[in-house]
């Protein structure tokens, strides 16, 4: 049987400000991203995440970003590729203790919005992710961009890696994710998305935005949290992936 991870990026609001609908999505996913601080989250939407995804039986992944709360972590920093491994460790750390509160143990690590995008295609920002997560704790499985760097770095220092893929953005013919200041680059028809979802986890393809069909590798599938539509995705993909015949489980299987 073909299996499959479906994540969602969660814990995303702060203060007073309430983004996503975290409780209702953790009922369809089978891993959860949860934000550190920096790019979105504080201290107390971390405890109740990890405790709800906990409650869920969701496996709990750490969701670092760049240090920009008003850019919600998607504008480009110049930060050297050792900035950004003390940026990872900072971040996984404070979502470690809260696990550990929790009686819980992290499964993955997921860099988030332009940090993630520039891992991608960036060796020395992917290796500096990748030795980070390697010198915290070399259990954790690297989840990145399929087949980018970030991928290539954590298969160089023995890490568990898994492929990403999106239900809900458009890829280039590199394989690369549409940059979200450009027409089309975000997906809000639902099936759509379905139908682009089961035919990369059955085919392992992909059409990008200028139609030409690119290889693609995936164990784990993405909803973005802040999508007004995440909810009805997180139902109708769970729901026509199990149709085909494909399993949800989280990455370890073992949750």
């Amino acid at each position: 049987m073909v299996r499959v991870d479906l994540n969602c990026d969660l814990g995303e609001s702060f203060g007073a400000y309430k983004i996503g609908m975290d409780e209702e999505v953790l009922k369809y996913i089978s891993s959860a991203n949860v934000a550190c601080g920096w790019h979105a989250g504080d201290s107390v939407v971390m405890e109740k995440t990890v405790s709800l995804a906990k409650k869920n039986g969701v496996a709990i992944g750490a969701h670092p970003g760049f240090p920009d709360l008003m850019g919600f972590g998607r504008r480009n920093l110049n930060a050297s590729p050792a900035e950004v491994k003390t940026y990872i460790k900072y971040q996984l750390g404070a979502l470690q203790a809260f696990a550990k509160a929790e009686g819980v143990v992290l499964q993955h690590v997921k860099p988030h919005g332009a940090l993630y995008n520039m891992a991608a295609k960036d060796s020395k920002l992917a290796m500096a992710i990748a030795e980070a997560i390697k010198e915290v704790d070399d259990s954790l499985i690297l989840m990145g961009l399929a087949n980018s760097e970030m991928i290539k770095a954590g298969e160089a220092l023995g890490l568990k890696v898994a492929n990403e893929v999106f239900a809900d953005r458009a890829y280039n013919d590199d394989g690369t994710l549409v940059a979200r200041t450009l027409p089309g680059a975000v997906i809000h028809d639902k099936d759509l998305a379905i139908r682009r979802v089961i035919r990369m986890v059955k085919e392992g393809k992909v059409e990008s935005i200028n139609g030409k069909d690119v290889d693609i590798k995936v164990h784990t599938i993405c909803i973005h949290g802040d999508n007004p539509e995440a909810l009805v995705f997180s139902q109708k993909i769970r729901e026509a992936l199990i149709n085909e015949g494909v399993e949800i489980s989280s990455l370890r299987g073992d949750e």
